[in-house]
């Protein structure tokens, strides 16, 4: 039986207290619902079909590369009905499964089981909450069978105190699915059509409703306020957390680490708090990285150091390099094993050649240095003249003292010493000496003037 997910995401959120459609607030650096998207693509779904209402261009175009099939919801009269716009592009023999745009944290692990046992009938996601305010109650048969669904409006006082509750996750067969909601009324206090009303259908219709308990409520958590995404972002960090150091990374706060895309770990790597990784990161064996530091789209070979308080943008880092504190690595950086990066530095896109060195107070951009070079402190590559960027290559062995401007497109050559504070403009040849700073003059017996 092919499956078809179908993710409710119409909803405008006002409490949210924000212009951005609900389900486009980021959690770990995406937008929510793609979490959702790809919890239904790792169930294999034949298809994801999003309804969508409010904000309803922002909401297309932000997922314009989620390859979702569209599904506007043109008024938001329930979740029943946003569920029967979906199910005419659904065959009938296929299983849906419902999921929510703002329910970001659950897993396909928790969804198999209500896959497998939907494929006869129907089957609903449970939990239980010490305080279920707010959300729909699970009615019970005698036999302890599923008899219904009672939303918090519509409960009597002895419903009211029922703990289990529905997260609104189902799946049932799709011609099941489309006889229930076609029947559904909207005789509520909200004057909506459930989609909770199907159980009650189902089950007048001879067909035993099946409850799934998912044991982490904060799972199936929705989000219809800033503070209750800001809880899920930590329970989702926390997840994240845990199995880092189940592989073998040493957390020095758990509780203080920041993953908004993919990270890959070695074996034996330490991460200091405050740290934010975004993108594709990926960390080598025994790497170290230092408290607040920002490590965005980059590769960082084994046994290399990140100092404090860097900025790593889509870079590559080999093995044995350090780096920082206080630098910035911006796109198209490549370090060489055993390269070296000191305290405010800035790399733009260029190459640092096995053990090279720039320790301080500089800028490399649009530069290749080769092998051994060193590069004092003060260094900038002029590589932009206003309308085009130029390339600086600095040779093997290469000393350039401090304070030294060198004006692209210029080369310096193997083993050449450029003097501290030398503006080089051509190109220099090998093994030679550079100076380009005026003679010194002393005046003895010179005065300050004063007023």
């Amino acid at each position: 039986m092919e499956l078809h997910t179908v993710i409710l995401a119409a909803g405008q959120g006002t409490r949210m207290r924000s212009r951005l459609p609900k389900v486009l607030h980021p959690l770990a650096g995406r937008p929510m619902v793609a979490h959702v998207i790809e919890t239904a693509r790792e169930l294999d779904s034949v298809a994801v079909h999003l309804v969508y209402g409010h904000g309803g261009e922002r909401v297309t175009e932000a997922l314009a590369e989620a390859g979702v099939r569209w599904v506007r919801q043109e008024k938001q009269l329930g979740t029943g009905h946003a569920v029967l716009q979906a199910l005419p592009e659904i065959p009938d023999h296929a299983l849906v499964l419902v999921l929510y745009g703002d329910v970001p944290l659950v897993r396909s692990e928790t969804l198999r089981p209500l896959l497998e046992l939907a494929r006869e009938g129907a089957a609903i996601l449970t939990t239980r909450l010490p305080d279920p305010t707010g959300y729909g109650r699970i009615v019970r048969c005698p036999d302890g069978e599923v008899s219904g669904i009672v939303e918090q409006k519509d409960a009597s006082p002895d419903q009211l105190a029922i703990t289990e509750i529905n997260t609104g996750l189902l799946a049932a067969p799709a011609g099941k699915l489309k006889s229930w909601l076609q029947r559904c009324g909207n005789d509520n206090a909200q004057g909506e059509y459930y989609l909770t009303d199907i159980v009650a259908l189902a089950v007048a219709d001879g067909q035993r409703v099946c409850a799934v308990d998912a044991p982490d409520a904060e799972e199936v958590s929705g989000v219809n306020s800033r503070p209750q995404l800001a809880a899920l972002e930590r329970a989702y960090q926390r997840r994240q957390a845990e199995q880092l150091m189940l592989a073998g990374v040493t957390l020095l706060d758990p509780s203080r680490l920041d993953i908004r895309g993919t990270l890959r770990c070695g074996q034996d790597v330490s991460i200091d708090v405050n740290c934010v990784f975004e993108g594709d990161v990926e960390l080598g064996e025994g790497v170290t990285v230092g408290p607040n530091c920002v490590l965005r789209n980059s590769r960082i070979g084994p046994h290399s150091v990140i100092e404090s308080h860097c900025l790593i943008d889509d870079s590559t880092i080999a093995s044995g390099c350090s780096v920082g504190p206080y630098a910035r690595l911006r796109p198209g950086s490549q370090l060489a094993d055993g390269a070296r990066i000191g305290n405010f530095v800035e790399v733009k896109k260029s190459i640092i050649g096995a053990g090279s060195k720039v320790n301080h107070l500089s800028y490399i951009g649009d530069a290749t240095l080769g092998a051994g070079v060193n590069v004092g402190a003060g260094t900038i590559t002029c590589n932009y003249d206003g309308v085009n960027k130029h390339k600086t290559v600095i040779e093997d062995g290469a000393f350039i003292g401090s304070d030294t401007q060198l004006v692209a497109p210029v080369t310096v050559g193997r083993n050449t010493v450029v003097g501290a504070g030398t503006t080089v403009t051509r190109d220099t040849g090998e093994d030679a000496l550079v100076v380009s700073r005026a003679p010194q003059k002393n005046i003895p017996g010179w005065r300050r003037r004063s007023r």
